[in-house]
């Protein structure tokens, strides 16, 4: 079983850690795990510790956090393997031998969320940039120009990008990062999964650039081409914490794109069980999740294809489909819908498990878009609809960073102005309902007046 081993070594050795300039291996932080076979390719990952308000939970996602990445604070992640023959015994003997250990949690797979069946296209990227009322929103300034808008993918292939949208595209390369092992140069990877999400995040967003993170082309034994470990999406994240921190606090706008998920319990400890990740707010990636939009990052994930209708044959959770980061009370999870507004079979249904109140929105999908997947293929899945959601709210940072308009009020925006699709408001199969960018003008239009 693969998993993350959260250690606090000497405060040194997590300065080491913290410190961009210096660098700290795996052999340096573990010396050695009875029971593990480390990767000593992994660079350990620092993780901060939360600090409640007076009185709060720690591990309580839905209440205001802080957190120190002060050595004396901050905790450090390697990776590794353990037996599958009864873990949960070698992980408590593992914590009995060394007490620098603070915690083993599962590392799962992480799949991207292609649609299930075959069904053709329904209408074109054309149709999503009216939706998305592409002309209004740059009539006001949102266009995506000056905001990082980060891919967590397979990869993106900047010339099949812009090639298809008709246009050039930013791709910042500098900020961009690979896992250990990934060989390949950013922008440059193979037409896949990567570059549809790109593609479907520019249409609202056409002057954003795009980091690439090709979490998902992590090879593991036994791997498909199209998945990877959490434990790669951990480093994606320590990465775009310090992108976040180098720009200016006044115009900080990071926008970070989530296509994939984990599809099974196969891959994760039970429920209830101190390493599990699905339904566990303490797992080091779910604190992550929070950090980052505690330092102004906009998080979005796809909430996955495993509706009641046309589930994808991967689901194996027999319910409560949105699992895990998905279901972060502190990131907004994405439904599907086609352009006529009705969900798409395959959108997960919530509740979710971090948080019940999910999918948050739904956006577009199911439409002709990049073509990533050969002409006749539709950008499809809740995998299209997030990166939709995305290019979205990167066209609100172009005048509205995070100084002016949090995370968490920006997400309230998108909730409190959507197209509702029930007579009840919030339901598990359209959350508040559809993006409605003319709305969310309007609301800004009314905040900058208000604050005049």
């Amino acid at each position: 079983m693969r998993v993350l081993i959260q250690l606090r070594p000497s405060p040194d050795l997590v300065a080491a850690v913290t410190d961009p300039g210096r660098v700290a291996t795996t052999a340096d932080v573990a010396d050695g795990l009875p029971g593990v076979e480390l990767d000593l390719g992994f660079v350990p990952v620092a993780v901060p510790r939360p600090i409640p308000a007076a009185g709060g939970d720690p591990l309580s996602l839905n209440q205001p956090l802080d957190f120190s990445l002060a050595a004396e604070d901050a905790s450090v992640l390697v990776r590794g393997t353990i037996s599958d023959d009864e873990p949960a015994t070698r992980v408590a003997l593992l914590q009995a031998l060394r007490p620098d250990v603070v915690g083993v949690f599962a590392d799962p797979v992480i799949e991207s969320s292609p649609t299930c069946g075959g069904d053709p296209p329904v209408g074109d990227w054309h149709d999503v940039e009216r939706l998305l009322n592409v002309a209004g929103l740059h009539a006001e300034g949102l266009d995506g120009d000056g905001v990082a808008v980060a891919v967590l993918d397979t990869g993106v292939n900047v010339a099949h990008v812009a090639r298809h949208l008709g246009r050039n595209v930013t791709l910042d390369a500098e900020r961009s990062w690979c896992p250990v092992g990934v060989t390949g140069r950013p922008g440059e990877f193979e037409v896949d999964h990567g570059t549809m999400c790109a593609f479907d995040t520019l249409i609202g967003a056409p002057q954003a650039s795009v980091i690439d993170l090709p979490v998902l082309l992590s090879s593991r034994p036994g791997g498909s081409a199209l998945d990877g470990l959490l434990s790669d999406a951990v480093a994606a994240f320590a990465h775009l914490r310090t992108v976040l921190d180098a720009q200016p606090e006044a115009s900080r706008a990071l926008v970070v794109s989530n296509s994939w998920g984990s599809f099974s319990p196969e891959w994760d400890f039970p429920v209830g069980h101190p390493g599990n990740y699905s339904d566990n707010a303490a797992h080091p990636f779910n604190l992550m999740v929070a950090e980052l939009d505690r330092a102004g990052a906009d998080v979005l994930f796809a909430a996955g294809n495993c509706g009641r209708e046309c589930r994808d044959g991967r689901c194996a959770y027999p319910n409560r489909p949105i699992a895990g980061a998905n279901s972060h009370p502190k990131a907004l999870s994405v439904g599907g819908v086609d352009i006529g507004g009705e969900r798409v079979g395959y959108s997960s249904q919530g509740p979710g498990r971090l948080t019940s109140r999910k999918p948050d929105i739904c956006a577009y999908t199911h439409f002709s878009g990049s073509r990533a997947f050969g002409e006749a293929e539709a950008d499809s899945g809740t995998s299209a609809a997030a990166p939709v959601a995305a290019g979205l709210v990167a066209a609100v940072r172009t005048r509205w960073p995070s100084s002016r308009l949090s995370p968490a009020q920006l997400r309230a925006l998108l909730r409190r102005t959507a197209e509702d699709r029930s007579e009840v408001g919030f339901d598990y199969d359209y959350g508040y309902g559809i993006v409605d960018p003319a709305g969310i003008i309007a609301a800004l239009r009314r905040r900058a007046k208000s604050a005049a």
